[in-house]
């Protein structure tokens, strides 16, 4: 590939930037203040997370106000650029830019063998690398840096950062700010965090969905029955919050290898589509073993797949909340683990915070609890594994519900789901 292709991808993005930029409101993200960090340490900081997410804006805000260079390399002009070709970017970045001090690689796993050359850069060159993929940070990377990397994990716009974005003073004491909370709050769990939905609609988000299982399983993973792959997707997406088996994935779709549906589901948290929650054991083999339940990154692309968001509000708030407290546990939390909880009874609870070796919360998500009976079973689940996991910070989160309970000597507390949402951290509200 000539370096002038290469000069004229830089140009022609950042001239991209600069309109976007320009045209559209751009935030700050609630990971900078921890990134920011490494990026004056670090030789290499590494940011991951699902594609569209705001990772590129995210890089190029923190080194704003400094020296730098950006390439994409999900570029179509730059489709077919070999490893040897690499070295032909930090000429152009020269030509172009001179000796900047910071440079931005986007997608740069598109290209087998770039670790070698972010290697060499780092040596005279503060590297972001960006990617829509959890291995970006390979072996080969991790051991040709020798622990100098950091890295880093992003999401959708959280609660917080949708309200920073649509412009929303607020202050959760006035009844008009309450109500236009609510609504806020509406418009979020069905349209999501993604930015570019935000900006131009939510007919944006069946395309991420798509751009997500071709480019960034299907040919990367070279998939080759594609058509079950993106049933069994779809699948997912539409369970999302409810308990699934390998097995059972595997007799519905008709594989005859239960290691495809491992490969299959591990491909879409991969790329960030899915993550699933393991069902909480002190040991570990019982961990792996056990049924998995299934979130997706997104409500807004959960919706978007023809999810029934009318009928089933609750499980799309229960996904809302585990986005959430995987957000916590990447940007401010990292000693921090999600399980859910269930006994031989069938009492369950919806999300066990642990930190380090010790539980801390027990999370249930109740959209109504209006009635004695579904309040009455959360409670009695709560109490439940409060007792077998000693743990006395409870919580539901509901709604609209706001209140205090005293059951069987346990102190539970019920909050509206928006207000938990403006927290910051893994702590329970007092």
């Amino acid at each position: 590939m000539e370096t002038e292709t290469i000069k004229r991808a830089i140009s022609d993005q950042e001239a991209e930037t600069a309109s976007k930029f320009k045209a559209e409101r751009i935030i700050s993200r609630e990971c900078d203040a921890e990134i920011q960090k490494y990026t004056k340490k670090a030789n290499a900081v590494v940011i991951s997370g699902p594609r569209r997410s705001g990772k590129s804006t995210a890089a190029i805000l923190l080194v704003k106000d400094k020296t730098y260079a950006r390439l994409n390399f999900d570029d179509p002009s730059l489709e077919g650029m070999k490893a040897e070709d690499l070295v032909k970017v930090t000429e152009a970045i020269y030509d172009l830019k001179g000796d900047v001090e910071y440079v931005i690689l986007d997608e740069i796993q598109n290209i087998k063998g770039w670790e070698l050359y972010v290697s060499r850069l780092r040596e005279t060159k503060k590297v972001i690398v960006t990617g829509s993929n959890s291995n970006l940070m390979s072996e080969e990377l991790a051991s040709r840096l020798t622990g100098r990397y950091v890295s880093f994990t992003t999401f959708p716009f959280s609660f917080r950062e949708f309200l920073d974005y649509s412009g929303f003073k607020f202050n959760t004491h006035l009844t008009k700010d309450v109500a236009r909370m609510k609504k806020l709050f509406d418009e979020y769990l069905r349209g999501g965090g993604f930015p570019e939905a935000l900006a131009f609609g939510s007919r944006f988000l069946a395309q991420i969905y798509n751009d997500i299982i071709t480019k960034d399983i299907e040919r990367r993973f070279n998939i080759r029955y594609r058509g079950t792959f993106r049933e069994l997707s779809r699948y997912l997406v539409s369970n999302i919050s409810k308990e699934v088996s390998y097995n059972k994935l595997k007799n519905i779709f008709n594989i005859k290898s239960i290691h495809t549906i491992r490969d299959y589901v591990g491909f879409l948290e991969n790329a960030y589509l899915l993550f699933k929650i393991d069902k909480y054991s002190p040991k570990l083999k019982q961990q792996v073993w056990t049924n998995k339940k299934v979130y997706c990154i997104d409500t807004g692309i959960v919706n978007a797949m023809g999810f029934r968001a009318e009928e089933e509000k609750g499980r799309l708030l229960e996904n809302m909340v585990a986005v959430e407290l995987l957000r916590r546990k990447y940007y401010w939390n990292v000693n921090s683990s999600v399980f859910y909880w269930q006994d031989y009874a069938h009492n369950e609870v919806d999300f066990v915070v642990r930190e380090n070796d010790a539980v801390t919360q027990l999370i249930q998500v109740s959209y109504r609890v209006d009635d004695y009976d579904t309040k009455s079973r959360e409670m009695k689940s709560l109490i439940s594994a409060s007792k077998e996991l000693k743990c006395g910070k409870l919580l539901v989160l509901t709604y609209d519900y706001d209140g205090v309970k005293k059951f069987e000597g346990k102190t539970i507390k019920f909050i509206p789901a928006w207000r938990w949402l403006l927290e910051i951290g893994m702590g329970v509200t007092d």
